[in-house]
């Protein structure tokens, strides 16, 4: 977004002409709802959006930086996201569903209570200094993606593939699905984090407490 001679147009909408915006910038838009079907953005930036309730269904989004967006009620599904940087955005409670996601940056967002249903990373994904509180990764295939410096605490894995999801720089302590996460990458001293994760979820008693009783 940042080469030396590229313009960017103002827009007053994300829906273009035979569904397809390009070199573009949409800014601080307030909007009750957003609602996007078969569209194509590409080489464009989306600042300061905010809308009550979201629907994206669709759309092929390539080169596109998102910053500072609040996406209320965000229902996105059936997408492939390319060369994709989301900056300072809040996509809360979000339900995102049969997305792909190729050399994608989520960086200091927020994903909180959130579901998300078969994603798949088809090159590098990362979080970085993300909170992923209390959201469920169901059935996804992250086997490319980084985790960095985020917050998963009850962060849930239900099943997927993630040989190679690399979870080093996190507190591992709060995860839930733990038999879902064969073949990660952590660091040795992130195993005794797993193993509370693991005797939280198996709900152990310890025999000290049974001796106190």
């Amino acid at each position: 977004m940042n080469e030396p001679g590229r313009y960017l147009s103002n827009v007053i909408s994300l829906e273009g002409g035979r569904g397809r915006v390009a070199e573009f910038h949409y800014a601080d838009a307030d909007l009750r709802e957003l609602d996007l079907a078969d569209t194509h953005l590409m080489d464009g930036r989306v600042t300061g959006l905010k809308a009550q309730r979201v629907r994206l269904d669709e759309l092929r989004v390539d080169s596109v930086e998102f910053s500072g967006c609040d996406l209320s009620s965000l229902h996105w599904a059936k997408s492939k996201i390319s060369r994709v940087v989301f900056r300072d955005c809040k996509l809360m409670g979000a339900t995102l569903e049969d997305l792909t996601f190729d050399n994608v940056l989520f960086e200091n967002c927020k994903l909180d209570y959130s579901t998300l249903t078969r994603i798949r990373a088809a090159g590098p994904v990362i979080f970085s200094k993300y909170s992923l509180r209390e959201i469920t990764f169901a059935a996804a295939e992250l086997g490319t993606a980084l985790v960095d410096d985020c917050d998963l605490r009850l962060t849930r894995f239900d099943g997927g593939k993630f040989r190679g999801l690399d979870l080093r720089g996190n507190d591992l302590s709060q995860l839930r699905g733990i038999a879902s996460l064969r073949q990660v990458v952590i660091d040795r001293a992130q195993i005794p984090q797993l193993a509370e994760a693991l005797a939280d979820e198996l709900d152990v008693t310890y025999g000290e407490d049974l001796a106190e009783k």
